[in-house]
């Protein structure tokens, strides 16, 4: 990789779970040499956390992500809200708030709802999909504490902040 990146103009990009961790980025079998090689110095590791709910801020950065996605959607009886508000805390729920596990997910419901005919994502669609072991074993806590109103993924709107700060 050391070679590639020194002989072409090109910008590799390592993407993973785990790089860190594995290696991928150390030269040499020692700590010594590590601290020592020039491949390490050469790149920068970048991480995409979760999407958080427990503030505002971060439902809204939610609810617009899910806006976003569901405007891409190719699906002809999709309509606006569809993702972003009715199944916005099912598809939290659904994927922990980590963006591959949301994406493989809507991506695996889509090619259901087209091969169905059924044309749009809904719980009832969503629950034939099946999404990564790690979404789902976190799973049922999030769907416990959304049932339990502990939870929301729904921004405040604009109205009931002006009355809490009233």
């Amino acid at each position: 990789m050391k070679y590639l990146a020194n002989v072409f103009p090109v910008t590799l990009i390592y993407v993973g779970v785990g790089v860190r961790q594995r290696g991928v980025l150390r030269e040499g079998f020692s700590d010594k040499q590590t601290e020592l090689a020039q491949f390490g110095r050469r790149t920068t590791p970048l991480t995409l956390p979760p999407f958080q709910i427990e503030d505002d801020e971060g439902r809204q950065h939610w609810h617009t992500l899910l806006k976003t996605i569901e405007q891409k959607l190719v699906l002809t009886e999709k309509y606006p809200g569809m993702l972003a508000r009715d199944l916005s805390d099912y598809l939290y729920a659904r994927s922990t708030g980590h963006f591959a596990s949301l994406m493989a997910l809507i991506n695996r419901g889509c090619l259901r709802a087209i091969r169905s005919g059924h044309e749009r994502l809904d719980e009832d669609l969503m629950n034939q999909v099946k999404n990564d072991a790690a979404a789902e074993a976190a799973r049922k806590e999030l769907e416990a504490a959304i049932e339990a109103g502990l939870l929301t993924t729904h921004p405040t709107s604009p109205a009931e902040r002006r009355r809490k700060s009233a």
